[in-house]
């Protein structure tokens, strides 16, 4: 009797194996604690961040709404991979259904569109501020940031899923995902026929996730460096102060992305366990770890608030 897949459609495989986790058996107990505490620290940091920026009137700016923004994103991705992570780690067969990877295969991806997305608006929101500072708040109206939350929150989500169809229309004959979390390409890898037009449609796909928004970055920046180079040593210093969590931000994604390419391009199986489980990780993890504290500790009204608040707390605790 033939298996039923999630797409409906005949097939043989109703379970993935994630052949990544055999290597880690032997300290899966150590792996999944440091998992559970980084994905507490990630819910906590990006939740304290949002409820300080929320609760304040003063830090009601364009920026910080983008940085809630950004928050928001990576407990979303980190939601959509860690606990699953964490799952497989303690599973005897590490085996993940059908439905639940395409599911996955569509959160990760749409984090990661979604992030680059908000980093180029944010970038966009520097430009502005250093570039016009007298019309910012004219140009960054609320209907302007209504509309460019709306566009970052929802074109990775809509242009992805008319990808995404295709893969959910495929049948899987294989059930090897070489990896710690579902990929749409090792996903594909197990059609029960050959699929090349899905990395023709993906690739197409990619450069309207990425060009648009990697040109708005470019421009922002070069307009940011005419301008800086303009001013006297002080204001130039001010102005760039203000790009710094950006621009880390974006160092973060761009590392990210090049560990993606790697692992994806070269194999790995020469490389030690910890550091694959690093680069497999890392697009996702050090972001959300890395952000709150750069847009929380790394802007200084921000960091003003979070501090009187843990001052706040700290003398009602001692009453």
């Amino acid at each position: 009797m033939e298996a039923v897949i999630s797409s409906g459609r005949p097939g043989t495989v109703l379970t993935f194996t994630m052949t990544a986790y055999a290597v880690m058996e032997n300290n899966k107990h150590g792996l999944f604690t440091v998992f559970l505490l980084l994905y507490l620290i990630i819910l906590t940091l990006n939740t304290l961040l949002i409820t300080v920026i929320h609760q304040n009137k003063e830090l009601h700016q364009p920026m910080n709404v983008f940085t809630c923004m950004l928050s928001v994103n990576e407990m979303y991705g980190t939601t959509a991979l860690l606990p699953a992570v964490m799952a497989l780690l303690m599973s005897d067969t590490h085996e993940t259904s059908v439905k639940w990877c395409l599911a996955q295969v569509y959160f990760v991806q749409t984090y990661g569109c979604a992030e680059f997305f908000i980093l180029a608006v944010m970038g966009y929101d520097r430009y502005v501020a250093i570039c016009y500072p007298l019309h910012y708040h004219s140009i960054m109206s609320y209907s302007k940031i209504s509309k460019l939350v709306a566009l970052a929150s929802l074109y990775p989500l809509i242009l992805f899923a008319c990808f995404y169809a295709l893969t959910l229309n495929l049948s899987f004959c294989g059930k090897v995902v070489p990896k710690l979390y579902c990929v749409n390409m090792e996903v594909v890898k197990n059609s029960c026929s050959s699929v090349p037009y899905i990395s023709i449609v993906g690739l197409v796909l990619t450069v309207f996730f990425v060009v648009p928004q990697l040109v708005m970055i470019v421009f922002s920046y070069m307009q940011i460096a005419r301008v800086c180079g303009k001013l006297l040593r002080e204001s130039r210093g001010s102005a760039l102060k203000t790009c710094i969590p950006h621009l880390f931000s974006l160092l973060n994604y761009t590392i990210g992305l090049l560990f993606e390419v790697i692992q994806s391009r070269f194999n790995m199986n020469h490389v030690a366990v910890g550091a694959r489980i690093f680069l497999s990780l890392y697009f996702i993890i050090i972001p959300s770890v890395a952000n709150p504290v750069l847009y929380g500790l790394g802007t200084q009204i921000v960091r003003v608030h979070i501090l009187k608040r843990f001052i706040r707390h700290k003398i009602l605790l001692n009453n």
